[in-house]
């Protein structure tokens, strides 16, 4: 395991990558009077997907988890800051808005081009760097790599989406990021159980990590499960951990990541 200022590299053996772009809460000290007082909580986290998903690393599983909150920079965004779903309300590469629609900057503080650059130079880039370069280790290794984009919301949203999302969201970029049968495994694991609902390709179709790096003609297969958080934690303020539903959850999310990395290229 390599620990970095930005984010934590765990090094597996397994052909499986999971990357977990949005679990960071950290807004460095030089930024938080910008903020109004209540984006300091940085309610938008994907929270606990690294303790969720913990298990994986003792299957080989490799997994990356930033320190930097999204407020301050989204790793699953584009660096040219172009919207992941046109006509729909998107938040950007450095974020203005909660999910809520509410502004995250106090007035006249929101970062300029400048200032948006220089978080791409300082906390996306390096962590780019390193997904792609445990990627390139990874498929050197075993021949084609999985690249699992591992996310979490809550589940109503109105600013962002109508209705009630369901529990499990899995997005390969219609098809496109990762090999139709490993597309296929994946719906299987969730059309065998009946406990929560899900959908392929619904609202959430991959964002930028699945749908650059995924490229199944150069072996690299990319999935994202964006999940509900009512599967493994409370919804409302505070956000804490529901030991029941966690555990109720995690034999799905094994089941799946089992999945992942038994997986082979035809």
């Amino acid at each position: 395991m390599t620990s970095a200022p930005l984010y934590t590299l765990h090094c597996g053996t397994a052909p499986l990558l999971i990357s977990m772009p949005h679990v960071g809460t950290t807004i460095p000290a030089e930024l938080k009077p910008l903020y109004v007082d209540r984006a300091l909580a940085t309610e938008d986290t994907d929270w606990f997907l690294d303790r969720l998903y913990a298990f994986a690393i003792g299957l080989g599983a490799s997994m990356l988890v930033p320190h930097t909150s999204r407020f301050v920079v989204d790793l699953n965004r584009p660096s040219d800051n172009q919207p992941m779903y046109a006509g729909q309300n998107n938040t950007e590469l450095c974020p203005t808005r909660f999910f809520t629609g509410d502004p995250i900057y106090r007035e006249g503080c929101a970062p300029d081009d400048t200032e948006i650059r220089r978080r791409v130079a300082v906390w996306w880039q390096p962590y780019h760097e390193a997904l792609r370069q445990e990627l390139d280790r990874i498929r050197a290794v075993h021949g084609h790599v999985v690249l699992f984009d591992a996310h979490s919301i809550k589940g109503e949203l109105p600013w962002l989406f109508p209705g009630q999302l369901p529990d499990m969201n899995i997005g390969t970029a219609s098809g496109n990021s990762c090999a139709a049968s490993l597309r296929e495994q994946v719906a299987a694991v969730f059309a065998s159980q009946s406990t929560y609902s899900h959908v392929i390709d619904g609202r959430f179709k991959g964002g930028h990590i699945t749908r650059h790096y995924g490229a199944p003609a150069q072996q690299v297969h990319a999935v994202q499960l964006e999940m509900s958080w009512r599967a493994y934690m409370l919804e409302s303020a505070p956000y804490v951990w529901h030991e029941p539903r966690a555990s109720a959850v995690t034999p799905l999310l094994r089941q799946l990541v089992g999945t992942l990395l038994d997986w082979r290229p035809a």
